[in-house]
């Protein structure tokens, strides 16, 4: 399934929404991939297996459920996501990238690929539109609570 869609973050017709600086949203997106758990319903644990000059290698626990991806940095405008196959799971991508088309005005586009898309009518279709509602809501989310971080003061500095 292949899907993108674009979060809106800093909206000047509305005033009652803090705006992000790009290196807060981007300190954002980074916490997001190095503590997951807060971020990703269902996720049990995460293990940093291994640390790599651009990003890391990573052990996520959905109860029995483990997967294996790694995390590519790319400062300060994207982060990718590529997860390693299981017996019953293709390989899968994510990117999440950063743009500011004027000055101020941020974005984060979400692209997901985790292979060609059904066909049409089939009930793999059916399933792929759910999931499409499903990360789109879960990526609401995950702005939701970089926000939250960032009013906590906890995006001032990079992850650790």
């Amino acid at each position: 399934m292949k899907f993108e869609h674009l979060i809106e973050i800093n909206d000047p017709a509305s005033p009652w929404i803090a705006p992000l600086t790009r290196d807060i949203l981007w300190h954002g997106l980074v916490w997001r991939a190095q503590h997951p758990v807060s971020f990703v319903v269902g996720l049990d644990s995460c293990e940093i297996l291994e640390r790599l000059p651009d990003g890391m290698r990573r052990e996520l626990r959905f109860g029995e459920l483990r997967v294996v991806d790694r995390v590519i940095y790319e400062p300060p405008r994207r982060i990718r996501y590529a997860t390693e196959p299981l017996q019953d799971m293709p390989a899968a991508r994510l990117t999440m990238s950063i743009e500011e088309p004027a000055p101020g005005a941020l974005f984060v586009r979400f692209d997901y690929d985790s292979g060609p898309n059904a066909l049409e009518g089939s009930v793999e279709a059916m399933y792929d539109e759910f999931r499409k509602s499903a990360y789109e809501e879960a990526d609401i989310d995950t702005i939701r609570r970089i926000r939250q971080l960032a009013e906590e003061g906890l995006l001032d500095r990079p992850a650790n």
